[in-house]
């Protein structure tokens, strides 16, 4: 497969000038740190980092939930710090496959790029 792939692509560059060459290159398979950092680069950048603030918040209230749950001996504050404890931990987590359903679409945008630079250069 990775073969096919790779005659594609220098059918590709054999096809474009040399600017849309340099621009398919852009569009590259990314590894997942760049992928990480790509979540934090264009129109969707403030609310990227509004939830990795709120994924912190979420994460440490997690954290101290655990910490109160196991030092109280009433069984009332320990439902109170468990329910605390159980809706944090799933909160960060929804945010968390939030990101990642982001990377999955801004590596699909990439593949659709690619394909429409394949189809431009068919004709």
């Amino acid at each position: 497969m990775k073969d096919q792939n790779k005659e594609i692509d220098d059918m590709i560059k054999k096809a474009l000038s040399k600017e849309e060459t340099a621009y398919y290159d852009n569009l590259h398979e990314q590894s997942l740190p760049e992928m990480l950092s790509g979540l934090y680069i264009g129109k969707l950048r403030w609310l990227n980092i509004l939830f990795m603030v709120v994924t912190f918040l979420f994460t440490t209230l997690m954290f101290y939930s655990i910490y109160q749950f196991v030092n109280t001996d009433d069984i009332r504050e320990m439902i109170r710090w468990g329910a605390a404890m159980f809706g944090s931990g799933i909160m960060a987590s929804m945010i968390k496959v939030w990101n990642w359903n982001q990377l999955d679409k801004n590596a699909l945008m990439r593949e659709i790029k690619r394909l429409e630079l394949l189809l431009v250069s068919k004709s």
